[in-house]
């Protein structure tokens, strides 16, 4: 069997940030990969390089210095156009706060990443209608956000972050304004993605949202301080997607 390819490399990779009076190192020499199909959590508290480390990853910031491979393609010195359709391509999103577009039905909030990748209309509504049955909200699809609850609007968020088959889905704080069944229900769709082949990749400060990850990174003070396996990951229900849930 052939061995699984890195989806994500960091070599060396530095950040600091310049104010002008002070420069803060941000992240200090990270060495990192993360395999095509793999769950990982990032770990830390406030100011540890986690959510410095996702801008990179995700391709919304680029390091001062070292090398990121995403799938292969080094990225770390590429233009703000040549990012933005690595990100189309290769990167799926979910948020905090969702970053839905109100006034637009969830159906078309679906559809708003395969637009910029010039995918033709009824291609785009068959997608995003497909995507919105497999989390579940497919008798939903003209809803706007604002008539949905926290639970189901991360579930329109994880179907948008699906919709161009990205390789890789990276999750920040994705349960931050959920309450606590909703945040299981957030998690088992993660976990069944990722059953399925989907690299996920969740940034976090709950050890009960990492509990569903095989592997865990936890950062200090921008330095890399544990990369652990997790034997026994939290399991997930059969049912996870399916029905039109209230949460």
């Amino acid at each position: 069997m052939a061995e699984t390819k890195d989806i994500i490399k960091l070599e060396d990779m530095v950040k600091i940030y310049d104010t002008g009076a002070i420069k803060v190192l941000g992240l200090n020499r990270i060495n990192l990969s993360i395999k095509h199909g793999e769950f990982v959590a990032i770990m830390g508290h406030s100011g540890s390089g986690k959510s410095t480390l996702l801008n990179i990853l995700g391709c919304l910031d680029r390091p001062t210095l070292g090398h990121y491979y995403l799938d292969g393609i080094d990225v770390a010195q590429m233009s703000g156009d040549e990012l933005s359709r690595v990100r189309n391509q290769k990167i799926g999103f979910v948020f905090q706060s969702f970053n839905l577009i109100s006034r637009m039905s969830i159906q078309k909030n679906v559809e708003v990443p395969m637009t910029y990748a010039k995918i033709k209309p009824d291609k785009r509504r068959k997608r995003a209608i497909e995507l919105l049955e497999m989390v579940g909200l497919g008798e939903r699809i003209n809803h706007e956000p604002n008539e949905l609850s926290g639970g189901q609007r991360q579930r329109v968020a994880i179907a948008r972050a699906l919709a161009n088959k990205p390789p890789l889905i990276l999750a920040d704080e994705p349960t931050g304004n959920l309450d606590s069944q909703a945040s299981i229900e957030i998690m088992e769709l993660f976990a069944k993605l990722h059953k399925e082949g989907s690299t996920v990749v969740v940034v976090t400060h709950e050890d009960n949202i990492a509990a569903y990850t095989h592997r865990i990174l936890t950062f200090k003070d921008g330095v890399l301080q544990s990369d652990r396996i997790n034997e026994k990951p939290t399991p997930f229900g059969e049912n996870v997607g399916l029905g039109d849930r209230k949460s």
